[in-house]
């Protein structure tokens, strides 16, 4: 009788998937996966990728007996042993990773017990030659496959341990969802339901929107004008596409009806929308749900949603969410900078899983000037090689465009196909709103007493800190916002704030005659500079990046409706020596001294030209080919837990804010554990050396979850978010 070889056993029917019917299955669907010139490589790493299992003491395990069996390694070592240098590269990295996450490449000489690449390749394995006789390998044309892997790279080995790395992460992620889609199907955890967008329908209801706009004075028709530009060039390809648009002159919409005809015309899968923080992705995803209805199903995967928490969902639809969000199997894909560029930049399963389906999409990247500068290679990187290799194209949405032209032929990939959609950029003048002015030193008292004299007024400052000092200063109706409030409460406040502003407008429609009791002193962090529609009389920024200042300049006037608008840049007496080592601090007191207009076009320039042109290590350094110069020695792990768009110096804390966050919290501490973004909207954050203060006043508990919570309700109030001293301590 033949043997039988297990892959996998249905815990509910006690069905048998074979090895062979399993790596087959796997390598069809990875086939399907990949981009045409990766088609023949990815199909081959689905059929070796669990040879492994051939082992006898495999199958022992598969049928009960409890022992550990390393299977992962069998496959790589068998395509080391079938296909030559690089292309067995590739596959060696995924095959022996496809459980583990991507190993560290090592070098020659690690150790067997090593858990680096090369130290995995030494172990022994006992006899899994019985794939030969099941399972039928391609052929691969190495010299196609070579040439796609050294092409662009100009025989720099720099550039191809960028690109190949890159391929690598991509290869990785077709095998590892076609392994778990596989699995999940034969053992019926699979979802057979998948999001839907008809984008056709889509691109009518938003140009119905647009067309809704009445264009009677000249700023509304100068809006036109702009966007119109960008809708002549939908017809016109290229990789890149750089979209210049100042603030108020309708980004949003603009940005997702080019995405929406760019989708169509190019049969394109999908449009993933990229943002740079949590806190603007409520507002965006909220505008296109309402308009598209019924015809888009939104993804939105981010760190601070969870869909169980949505009440006009029902289990099934929640169940189809939840699958899509684990490997972006979605038409429309709302996401942050962080989980997007973490995700690719990964080794590990979980997060990989999903990069294969960024290829053949339309990427929106918003606020793009805001990639940080520390990761600013390996961001472009990655953008370009999607853009060249993976059938995608990228646009880039900002008000205050760096040279990006020269920044991705530099840093990214050269010969990239760029289009400015924006080019007579003469009209941006309409869209100035406000004057700028520097008013240098100024103590708290006089800056309170400047914005207390304005109907309405926003203070913006650089540190929690800060905000809080002055808050608790303010006299008047005031409002604080910082990371310091939870989520929850600063929706709640922004949306009480913004409706003062209306009636303040409503009863005082010139802004004059305002008396002092109802006046608005807003005092906030930067997290109000992106994404939060206020419109107040006057700003108060301190000093900080020229990007920071235009952002926040876009709340004052925003509608343009009062005429000598003006944004203050001020130093705080306090904090001048504290920021005066700061690069952007003092590139931008250089900048505003020398223009009249810092919110020109050539002021603009200048500024980005002088902080990433003149920074070349800081923009390379995190940048894959820093760390090693050969494709056998890439430390794919390492690198993977170094890279963090967000320096980790922080700690969160839930608030018990409402009944429902006090079950979360109760369900924590009595059964161990939870999904943590369940919690998120209760959460605030802290620095290390706050939270230490914090818990060494036992007012912080994990409960043994990892999930710090605030025991203590006296050290969290709505206005001012965590204290760390208790309420009736203050006076």
């Amino acid at each position: 009788m033949k043997d039988i070889y297990k892959a996998h056993i249905n815990e509910e029917t006690g069905a048998i998937q074979t090895v062979k019917e399993h790596c087959e299955n796997t390598g069809r669907l990875c086939r399907d996966f990949a981009v045409p010139e990766l088609k023949e490589i990815a199909e081959t790493m689905g059929l070796l990728h669990d040879i492994g299992k051939y082992q006898p003491s495999f199958q022992r395990r598969i049928n009960q007996e409890n022992i550990r069996v390393e299977h992962s390694t069998c496959g790589a070592i068998a395509a080391e042993e079938l296909y030559p240098s690089p292309i067995d590269g590739i596959m060696k990295y995924c095959i022996a990773g496809h459980h583990s996450g991507i190993p560290d490449g090592g070098f020659e000489g690690d150790d067997p017990s090593s858990a680096t690449l090369h130290g995995r390749m030494e172990r022994s394995f006992e006899d899994y030659e019985r794939y030969r006789e099941e399972i039928s390998l391609p052929r691969l044309d190495a010299d196609k496959l070579c040439a796609f892997l050294l092409k662009d790279c100009q025989n720099d080995k720099r550039q191809l341990v960028d690109k190949f790395s890159f391929l690598t992460r991509y290869c990785f992620s077709c095998l590892t969802d076609a392994d778990s889609i596989d699995t999940a199907k034969f053992c019926g955890s699979g979802c057979e339901e998948h999001l839907k967008a008809d984008f056709k329908e889509c691109l009518k209801k938003v140009n119905e929107r647009l067309n809704s706009f009445v264009c009677k004075t000249d700023l509304q028709k100068t809006r036109k004008v702009l966007q119109q530009q960008v809708f002549e060039k939908t017809d016109t390809d290229a990789d890149i596409y750089l979209m210049n648009m100042p603030t108020g002159s309708g980004k949003t919409l603009c940005s997702v009806k080019f995405a929406l005809e760019r989708a169509i015309k190019g049969n394109k899968k999908r449009i993933i929308y990229v943002i740079p923080y949590n806190s603007i992705i409520d507002q965006t995803a909220g505008e296109f749900e309402k308009i598209f209805g019924k015809d888009a199903d939104i993804l939105r995967h981010q760190s601070s949603f969870s869909y169980e928490d949505r009440e006009d969902i029902d289990e099934n639809y929640k169940k189809v969410i939840k699958s899509a969000a684990e490997n972006w199997d979605a038409p429309f894909i709302i996401t942050t900078a962080v989980q997007f560029f973490e995700s690719i930049h990964s080794n590990k399963r979980g997060k990989l899983r999903k990069m294969h389906n960024i290829a053949d999409s339309i990427l929106i990247f918003d606020e793009a000037h805001l990639m940080p500068q520390d990761y600013l290679q390996p961001c472009l990187q990655s953008i370009a090689f999607t853009s060249r290799y993976l059938g995608s194209e990228a646009v880039f949405l900002t008000a205050t465009m760096p040279d990006f032209k020269k920044l991705l032929e530099k840093y990214a990939l050269s010969g990239s196909s760029i289009l400015d959609l924006v080019q007579d950029t003469k009209c941006f003048s309409s869209f100035e709103k406000c004057r700028y002015e520097f008013i240098g030193d100024i103590s708290d008292e006089e800056l309170l007493q400047r914005a207390s004299e304005s109907p309405t007024s926003l203070i913006i400052v650089n540190s929690k800190k800060k905000a809080r000092e002055l808050y608790r200063k303010c006299g008047g109706k005031k409002y604080h916002l910082s990371t310091y409030v939870t989520s929850r409460d600063r929706k709640q406040l922004i949306d009480k704030i913004k409706g003062e502003l209306r009636t303040i407008e409503e009863e005082f429609p010139s802004m004059e005659g305002v008396p002092g009791e109802k006046r608005i002193t807003v005092i906030s962090t930067s997290l109000i500079e992106a994404g939060v529609d206020l419109d107040v009389c006057k700003v108060f920024r301190e000093l900080t990046g020229l990007d920071s200042i235009l952002q926040s300049g876009g709340r004052c006037n925003r509608e343009g409706k009062r005429q000598g608008a003006c944004t203050y840049i001020f130093k705080s007496e306090d904090e001048t020596r504290a920021i005066s080592k700061d690069e952007k601090f003092n590139l931008t007191k250089g900048i505003i001294e020398k223009y009249d207009n810092i919110n020109s076009g050539q002021c603009i320039r200048e500024y980005y030209d002088r902080l990433f042109f003149m920074k070349e290590y800081d923009i390379t350094k995190n940048a894959m080919s820093s760390r090693c110069t050969d494709i056998h020695n890439i430390p794919f792990k390492q690198y993977a837990e170094e890279f963090k768009l967000i320096d980790d110096y922080t700690e969160s804390i839930v608030v018990q804010r409402d009944e429902k966050s006090r079950k979360l919290v109760d369900e924590l501490k009595y059964k161990g554990g939870i999904n943590a973004r369940k919690l998120q909207q209760y959460v605030c954050t802290v620095s290390r050396k706050e939270f230490e203060e914090l818990f060494r006043q036992h007012v912080v508990e994990d409960y043994g979850s990892g999930i710090w919570c605030l025991t203590n309700p006296k050290y969290y109030n709505e206005s001012e978010g965590i204290r760390f001293e208790p309420e009736d301590c203050y006076l």
